[in-house]
């Protein structure tokens, strides 16, 4: 895979969203050829999404991108501006009960991080993560 490509989909405020970007994202994984990240990238693509509806009242979006030689990004957009919480260490996780997901996220990930965002005029952030595919 030499060409960059790049998705975003947008989904409602509804926990039904996560399930539905799994298998987006699944599909576009399986059409462009890193399948072997599959099973991370929805882990990582589950975590954010959930967040961001879990956490935020309005809309949300997953973006994933391909770049070469070999990097993928999934991030999620919502209409929160506000920081993330701060992952808890996964030694922690099982005496929280929130603050898990981005634990998995650090914890899975190659590199991860978050930034206020504009999306169409409304004001939020963009909490990321990138996975080497070597």
């Amino acid at each position: 895979m030499s060409e960059a490509w790049e998705y975003t989909l947008s989904i409602p405020n509804d926990l039904r969203a996560v399930t539905v970007s799994r298998h987006v994202l699944r599909l576009i994984l399986t059409a462009h050829g890193p399948a072997h990240l599959i099973d991370v990238a929805e882990l990582l693509a589950t975590e954010l999404v959930s967040n961001a509806v879990r956490h935020t009242r309005g809309p949300a979006a997953l973006r994933v991108r391909w770049s070469p030689p070999g990097t993928l990004r999934i991030g999620a957009w919502d209409a929160d501006p506000g920081p993330p919480e701060p992952p808890v260490p996964l030694e922690r996780t099982g005496e929280v009960e929130d603050g898990r997901g981005l634990a998995l996220v650090r914890a899975c990930s190659d590199l991860w991080g978050w930034q206020p965002l504009s999306r169409f005029g409304n004001r939020g952030k963009y909490v990321w993560c990138e996975v080497a595919a070597a």
